[in-house]
């Protein structure tokens, strides 16, 4: 049996806020106060259900069996001008990149970007007001106090998007994850058969006087990843948040530029603004040929961006590579 996957990145919750718990209508009675005014308390506000940041999150995992959330009711008013308790709030933590959305209509509510960041998602009915803020002259005793409002329910979409600088763009196999292990300490999964990553992978690359940009390798493409076909929706979200997109194109590939505007293809019918962002092209496994079929090659490669022949194995342009991603990242 196939080891299920740890990263999870697009989770569907029900969420319900807590109810507003209602005012007391209480009139004071004592002793020696036989007919004492109203003095019945609000009541307290529902729990709000609240989505925050946590930079130690990388998955949505821990919420995929959590598929009904209900925050608490605010208590009752009291007498004595009490106020009932609120409703505890339920907090939700997220990675950040995380975006909520509302499953009915797909309206994107809001995004998480910051660490630490805290954004109501149902927000909690207010507490109904007690019979003693309806005092007035003409009406000395009211005998009526407000009931609590009712709290928010809906159905949520979570889903993540991951925070890199570099997103790797390719067909499968065509040595995304190999490079990754190469240039930075990530050890994703590698093998010679296509759609061996099934999740993305991060990677710090380390240049020169301690600076450094972070890397994802993520789920190969093929042709009709916007209709959702394999797995290259999932790809595709991902690649949004990213500032340099890295096209890889093997030098095994009949036609290495057609190669290019295929991916390039995807990411338009996908979303046209993935093509506003810097791009690279690298043409990895460059140990298979020799100079003289290198500059043969050349001539075809697209203009307008820079390109860069590579092979992680031998570590051929892996230099070169670095400085014109830093370059891009810079732009």
């Amino acid at each position: 049996m196939a080891e299920q996957s740890n990263f999870i990145d697009y989770v569907k919750i029900y969420c319900a806020s807590g109810h507003g718990g209602a005012g007391s209508a209480h009139l004071h009675r004592a002793k020696y106060v036989p007919k004492g005014g109203p003095d019945g308390g609000d009541g307290g506000r529902g729990g709000h259900i609240i989505l925050r940041a946590n930079p130690q999150f990388w998955t949505l995992i821990h919420l995929k069996y959590r598929k009904h959330i209900h925050a608490e009711d605010g208590e009752k008013g009291g007498s004595d001008l009490r106020t009932g308790k609120n409703g505890t709030d339920i907090y939700l933590d997220v990675p950040i990149g995380t975006v909520a959305k509302n499953a009915e209509t797909d309206e994107v509510l809001f995004e998480m970007m910051e660490a630490g960041e805290e954004r109501i998602l149902c927000r909690g009915g207010k507490g109904g007001l007690g019979n003693n803020n309806f005092k007035t002259a003409t009406l000395q005793t009211p005998r009526f106090a407000q009931p609590g409002e009712e709290g928010e329910e809906g159905i949520f979409i979570l889903e993540l998007k991951l925070l890199a600088d570099v997103g790797l763009v390719g067909f499968p196999n065509a040595g995304k994850s190999t490079l990754l292990a190469t240039i930075t300490a990530a050890k994703p999964k590698i093998a010679s058969y296509a759609f061996t990553t099934l999740e993305p992978n991060l990677g710090i690359v380390r240049y020169y006087d301690d600076k450094s940009f972070v890397m994802a390798d993520i789920p190969g493409i093929i042709e009709g990843a916007h209709e959702g076909k394999g797995i290259g929706i999932r790809f595709l979200r991902h690649i949004e948040r990213n500032s340099v997109l890295l096209f890889m194109v093997s030098v095994e590939e009949e036609d290495i530029a057609a190669a290019y505007k295929t991916l390039l293809a995807e990411l338009k019918l996908y979303n046209p603004e993935l093509l506003t962002k810097q791009r690279v092209l690298a043409i990895t496994k460059c140990d298979l040929i020799d100079e003289e079929l290198e500059k043969m090659i050349k001539p075809h490669l697209p203009r307008k961006i820079p390109c860069v022949f590579i092979s992680s194995s031998t570590g051929e342009g892996l230099q070169q590579l670095k400085d014109t991603l830093w370059k891009a990242l810079q732009a």
